[in-house]
């Protein structure tokens, strides 16, 4: 006679595959960096992380953690206070990032290719009054800086902390490209300056925060594609990470990741770097990708654990690496975009044919559960699409789209996700909120993800589609419509349609269709003009790769345009 499942195993029926992960986990109760300290005092003598060799202790890091914290109190950071980073992963930004938690402030992330109007909006919607950002961007933030309320602009550089050949390989090779700072302008202060004025700050700086306090503002398209700040708690990134080192074994003190996402990209802060360090792990600090150079940043390095995007594990099978070069890797995850079986097996046989025992494991998840909410056991992969099982404490459930009714084993729906990584909503922004975030019969908040997907009697979740127009680019959200609104705010476009196209190595790029006012001549100067426009108000990864013009768009039977015909157009042509 079979023994009756309890409320929790019918609420979760994937428990059964946990194999070595509990289910049910304990969270601090205090901040980001509260739990980044525990994990110091136990493992003081560790690396934190390394950056073009050089390599940085817990209790170092934590002195220079404490050093920025000083150095933003001098300046007039206070709690509460917004402070945007607009960085790659360099140790200043990661230390700026914990630097602000400690004070008790709050940080906005921001893509350094985002577009100065897109810079400003984001400035604004977060009502930061200090920002740091890399040297190569300073110019579209002076640009911006009377449209907020800026009042310091701390500039950094890429080789601020690389040892000193590398500091003046990287000064000889970029002489060219050195950016002028103003000289009357009090309000630009370099990094080195302002890390200086450290000392002379008198009184604590740790300021006592609860793990439901807004910690971060990371901006994304939401469930609907239109660009929008996520706020996270200190709760959404302890509970991820806790989360994720139970679900991950590799996840041990002195084990080392390759922290290849960049920080601004809530997979690479969440998983990449807080992730990491609250398990005492290294993280090795990359603030450029180079997909050439891949090969040779692992032999040099040697992780144990990669984490990365579909595109970065197409770049991995282009290496040229001897038959034991991978034996350092011992766990691989990928997420941001779906991994194909194809691929998943050609990385699989490549690993193992280079020295590694490691698979790797799909996932999923989007930054408004930040940025990762379940993942494929080491031997769990059933089929395409397969995204594996929740982490500790965390519940999904399929709806029928539309509704908050519940789909049987097997049938398609739209995901929720409920538990401690869901996000707090949308800065400045209810109404979607109220959208996204929504109260079932079960009592329970369930996050409305957007997406499409089913889940086997056995509780593996499978990814089918999103229902939101989204274009993912190497990892990277593109959205359509904002784009769309970009285009048709010139006086002479009628209408535009964005699309997603193949493209060889990063999956889809943007495709713009537009359709100009009538008696308007499609001229090479107008061409200019347009693509002038996208280049001033949309992020770099974001242009389109190409526009056509045409008379009028294809429109469904109730005239809205179909865009998945143009979709079906592109379908075997590579951009």
């Amino acid at each position: 006679m079979k023994s009756k499942l309890t409320k929790d195993e019918l609420l979760r029926p994937w428990l059964k595959e946990y194999q070595d992960a509990r289910p049910n986990l304990e969270y601090p109760s205090g901040s980001m960096v509260d739990a980044l300290m525990a994990v110091s005092r136990k493992y003081p003598e560790y690396y934190a992380y390394e950056y073009f060799g050089k390599k940085i202790t817990y209790r170092v890091f934590m002195k220079q953690i404490e050093d920025v914290a000083k150095a933003l109190k001098n300046y007039g950071v206070d709690k509460d206070d917004r402070v945007t980073i607009c960085m790659p992963s360099t140790p200043e930004a990661i230390c700026t990032v914990y630097a602000v938690n400690l004070i008790g402030a709050v940080v906005s992330m921001i893509h350094p290719l985002s577009s100065e109007k897109e810079i400003e909006n984001y400035v604004n919607q977060a009502e930061s009054k200090f920002m740091v950002i890399l040297d190569s961007c300073l110019e579209k933030a002076l640009k911006i800086k009377r449209n907020t309320k800026l009042q310091k602009i701390i500039v950094a550089s890429p080789d601020t902390s690389m040892p000193p050949f590398m500091h003046y390989l990287y000064k000889v090779t970029n002489y060219k490209k050195k950016i002028k700072i103003p000289k009357d302008d009090e309000d630009i202060v370099l990094w080195n300056h302002f890390i200086a004025s450290a000392p002379d700050f008198v009184g604590v700086c740790h300021e006592a925060r609860g793990a439901n306090d807004l910690a971060v503002i990371l901006y994304s398209g939401g469930t609907t594609g239109t660009p929008k700040g996520i706020m996270l708690s200190n709760l959404n990134f302890n509970s991820l990470a806790l989360g994720a080192h139970e679900m991950i074994k590799q996840t041990i003190p002195g084990n080392s990741v390759l922290s290849l996402l960049p920080i601004f990209h809530g997979f690479g802060l969440a998983v990449c770097i807080h992730t990491p360090l609250i398990s005492a792990m290294k993280c090795i600090l990359i603030p450029q990708f180079d997909a050439k150079q891949f090969g040779d940043l692992i032999k040099r390095t040697k992780p144990n654990f990669i984490v990365g995007v579909p595109t970065l594990y197409e770049a991995l099978l282009k290496q040229k690496l001897k038959s034991n070069d991978l034996e350092c890797v011992e766990a691989v995850i990928s997420g941001g975009d779906i991994l194909t079986p194809e691929l998943k097996k050609k990385v699989d046989e490549y690993l193992h044919d280079h020295g590694s025992y490691a698979s790797v494991r799909p996932g999923f998840g989007l930054t408004e559960a930040t940025a990762a909410t379940c993942l494929t056991n080491e031997d769990g992969y059933i089929a395409d699409g397969c995204i594996g099982i929740p982490f500790p404490d965390t519940y999904f459930k399929i709806v029928k789209i539309d509704s908050h009714e519940n789909a049987p084993f097997g049938e398609d729906g739209e995901i929720c996700i409920s538990g401690p990584t869901v996000m707090m909503g949308y800065l400045n922004n209810e109404l979607e909120t109220n959208q996204t975030l929504r109260y079932h019969d079960d009592g329970k908040v369930w996050l409305h993800t957007g997406d499409v997907g089913c889940m086997t009697k056995e509780g593996i979740i499978i990814f089918k589609q999103r229902i939101k127009r989204i274009i993912i680019s190497s990892g990277y959200n593109i959205y359509p419509s904002y784009i769309e609104n970009v285009i048709v705010s010139h006086k002479d476009v009628l209408a535009c349609t964005v699309i997603g196209v193949p493209h060889p190595y990063k999956g889809q790029v943007a495709k713009a269709y537009i359709v100009l006012k009538d008696g308007v001549e499609e001229t090479s100067e107008l061409k200019k003009e347009i693509q002038e426009l996208c280049r001033k108000n949309i992020s770099k990864y974001s242009l389109p790769k190409s526009y056509e013009y045409r008379k009028k768009l294809p429109t469904t039977l109730v005239g809205k345009v179909a865009f998945t015909k143009l979709e079906e157009e592109n379908k075997n042509e590579e951009a």
